[in-house]
């Protein structure tokens, strides 16, 4: 009954005009920029971020969420009609997606990509109701020692699991906590970091730190990769968008294959949409009885991914409403609108906010349904939007940025944050640093230290605290499997490398002397 009673009070705050209102701006903001080749969720999200400063808690996160699950759905329209992913969950969507397009099926596509992101959005969203409020009883438990070794895992988890190397994952964590310490010691009120600079007392401002490294490095990175589109409209007609009975019937067991992955690996920190439907469409060409379809056209190769992405959109809440602790930069953001707003979150936040938690959840059923009406009528609108040329449409979006930076804090501070912030973003996509974990980091950072330091005052020094106790001791045991395992995978794929190039220079050797 208490669960019940838990659903109405969701469906009370999720359904009343406010929340609809921003659920739907939500939605249609994240349709909109998923579209955009080269944005992104997190340039989405960073870019709106300010418009949420002056809503409740609740509508803010609803609208942020929104925007979240928006973008994934847009991000597979450009897939499949441009080859460009417009978020990278949906980079797998262009294998079979563009070739669909290429026959004169993309209404089919587009239309099909939707029907299996709301299945796998459902999917995760019950998973999300039933195992969050189970973990959050658990984590009641945990104290300073064991939220430290937790965010810990975390932060190495997210830098090393994820593409790219694991050292330049690290060493972005590493700055993201130091450019996270900058200002006032919560504690003892000692200024650190701040250079004499008085707009640096209250600390960097979020919001200038994910415009500059997400948004602006973004659009600089696509300016000149990105083409207008040069699309058929016949084929994208609501008459031509009518997926035959042996398509339907294929895409089922896909869509519920990459539903189970994606709420599997949405949990999971520093994995997330990306890599779950990446898996979800190797599976899908492995348990094909035609594998040679894929590529081609194949319907499963959109289904499966496409599912997947989407539940694992919905599950990533799972560890950040139950424990705190983001598994990815969007949530961290997440994370951010909450100590905004004044809420701790935490194992607490379900008893001590339950409207806060329970609206969010079930305004997750109202945001899926309003994009599954919203996307398939205005299909055509999505299409047209992509032949405006880029270079009238990056101009109006930097304006956008300089002015969310500058009304975050009504300091002209923050547009310079988020100038310096976007050099920075656009040397770490230069030379392969992750921006995700700098963002972790920068979050993290001053929870961590909190922690930290809380857990030596209760042992009075005694490092051993963290070992002692058997949650804590679990968790850092786990960190330390991750990092030899991350170590041990990098000198293998070192080692082929250098295999490789020994073997190819061997054979241009004999070439040269046959």
């Amino acid at each position: 009954m208490e669960f019940l009673a838990n659903i109405g009070l969701g469906f009370s705050v999720a359904l009343s005009l406010t929340n609809i209102f921003y659920c739907f701006l939500g939605a249609f903001l994240g349709t909109l920029v998923g579209v955009i080749p080269g944005l992104g969720v997190l340039a989405a999200i960073s870019m709106l971020f300010p418009l949420t400063f002056h809503l409740e808690p609740t509508t803010a996160l609803i609208m942020l969420a929104g925007i979240w699950y928006g973008t994934t759905y847009g991000g597979s329209t450009a897939s499949i009609l441009l080859n460009l992913p417009g978020t990278p969950a949906n980079a797998v969507t262009c294998l079979d997606g563009y070739p669909m397009a290429r026959q004169g099926r993309g209404g089919v596509a587009l239309f099909m990509t939707t029907v299996a992101s709301f299945f796998g959005a459902s999917f995760g969203i019950v998973l999300l109701t039933l195992f969050t409020p189970v973990i959050a009883d658990y984590a009641l438990r945990f104290g300073s020692a064991e939220y430290f070794a937790l965010m810990l895992m975390g932060l190495v988890a997210a830098s090393t699991i994820s593409e790219g190397s694991a050292v330049k994952g690290l060493s972005m964590v590493v700055l993201g906590i130091i450019i996270g310490l900058v200002g006032m010691d919560s504690q003892s009120a000692t200024v650190r970091f701040s250079f004499g600079v008085m707009g640096l007392l209250e600390g960097v401002s979020l919001i200038a730190l994910a415009m500059g490294v997400f948004g602006v490095a973004e659009i600089i990175m696509s300016v000149r990769r990105v083409r207008t589109a040069d699309i058929d409209p016949e084929t994208l007609k609501l008459k031509a968008i009518k997926p035959s009975r042996d398509e339907m019937r294929r895409s089922w067991f896909p869509m519920l294959r990459g539903a189970s992955i994606g709420s599997f690996f949405g949990t999971l920190p520093g994995t997330g949409p990306s890599i779950a439907a990446f898996l979800s469409y190797a599976i899908e060409k492995r348990v094909s009885r035609t594998p040679e379809r894929f590529g081609n056209g194949a319907i499963e190769g959109i289904m499966g991914p496409e599912s997947a992405n989407n539940a694992a959109d919905q599950t990533a809440f799972i560890p950040t409403l139950s424990l705190g602790v983001p598994g990815s930069a969007t949530m961290a953001l997440m994370l951010g609108v909450l100590m905004i707003h004044g809420v701790a979150p935490g194992p607490n936040l379900i008893s001590s906010q339950p409207e806060l938690f329970w609206g969010l959840i079930m305004s997750f059923w109202v945001g899926n349904v309003i994009l599954l009406l919203l996307n398939i009528p205005l299909i055509g609108v999505w299409v047209r939007m992509l032949t405006i040329p880029y270079h009238i449409l990056y101009p109006a979006v930097l304006m956008f940025i300089c002015i969310g930076a500058y009304t975050s804090g009504f300091t002209v501070l923050n547009v310079w944050m988020v100038l310096v912030f976007g050099a920075l973003g656009y040397a770490m996509r230069i030379f392969g640093f992750p921006g995700a974990p700098l963002l972790l980091g920068f979050v993290l950072g001053p929870l961590m230290e909190e922690h930290f330091r809380r857990a030596m005052v209760l042992s009075r020094g005694d490092f051993l605290t963290f070992f002692e106790r058997p949650i804590s001791a679990v968790i850092m045991a786990l960190t330390g499997m991750i990092l030899i395992w991350s170590v041990w995978s990098a000198e293998i794929i070192r080692r082929r490398r250098a295999a490789r190039a020994a073997g190819d220079g061997a054979t241009t050797h004999e070439a040269r002397e046959g």
